[in-house]
């Protein structure tokens, strides 16, 4: 496993939920990443991210480490749970909330 691939899998196990986006979720340099930051933010939990644009290799990396093409990506307790699509559906049907929840409590017990 190369360095980047390392650092990849050491961010995404330190976090119980962090994305990988375009931007911050602040100031949002796509709006597939800006509606992704906005419905974990309605999760009303804390969560990580990693802006993809500071680092040409975590970009391409992030694409390899999950085997998904698209930014952002999203990963819960260390598995990766999709991109802005996957994560929209889930928000609407609260599916979402439940699952980041249960992984930030998780993380604290």
């Amino acid at each position: 496993m190369d360095e980047i691939q390392q650092a990849i899998k050491e961010q995404v196990e330190a976090h119980p939920v962090i994305l990988f986006m375009k931007g911050t979720p602040q100031f949002p340099q796509c709006g597939f990443s800006m509606r992704s930051s906005q419905a974990l933010a309605g999760c009303e939990v804390e969560f990580a991210y990693v802006n993809v644009l500071e680092d040409e290799r975590i970009r391409q990396g992030v694409k390899e480490f999950g085997n998904w093409p698209t930014i952002p990506q999203l990963y819960v307790n260390g598995e990766l749970v999709g991109g802005c699509d996957i994560i929209l559906e889930m928000y609407e049907s609260g599916e979402l909330q439940t699952l980041v929840k249960d992984a930030v409590t998780a993380k604290q017990a």
